[in-house]
């Protein structure tokens, strides 16, 4: 098996996601912080819906390709779901839906199977344990 030079997203121990949400949510969040929830909640989509059909990027952080579909290779994926952290963790930790992300214009999502809606939230959920 050739390694793609691809990172693997890992799941994250649940005081350290837990620290690092207290302090995004009292608006004193460093990047570090941001990038770790936006990376463990990546890696439960990516258990949750495995899959290539869509790839999900909230830059510069990190982008992962998941649902089941359609096997993408090289090049844009069939759908394409592109959206700023602060949202992407809004919409794992079921704060805010994907059609209230989409209608104000929060999510950038193209292509038949953009509606990672259904796999949403990952908070509080068997997947998110752990």
């Amino acid at each position: 098996m050739e390694d793609d030079g691809a990172v693997k997203l890992v799941r994250q121990p649940p005081d350290v996601v837990a620290e690092a949400w207290i302090r995004c949510r009292a608006g004193e969040g460093a990047r570090a912080d941001w990038k770790l929830l936006t990376k463990h909640y990546l890696a439960l989509l990516e258990q949750r819906a495995p899959g290539n059909s869509v790839e999900v990027r909230v830059p510069p952080y990190a982008a992962v390709q998941v649902v089941p579909g359609v096997r993408h290779t090289r090049g844009t994926p069939p759908a394409v779901v592109e959206l700023d952290a602060e949202t992407w963790i809004g919409l794992a930790r079921g704060d805010l839906t994907f059609a209230e992300a989409d209608a104000d214009g929060r999510v950038r999502a193209s292509g038949e199977r953009a509606d990672i809606s259904p796999y949403l939230p990952l908070e509080g959920t068997d997947t998110a344990t752990g």
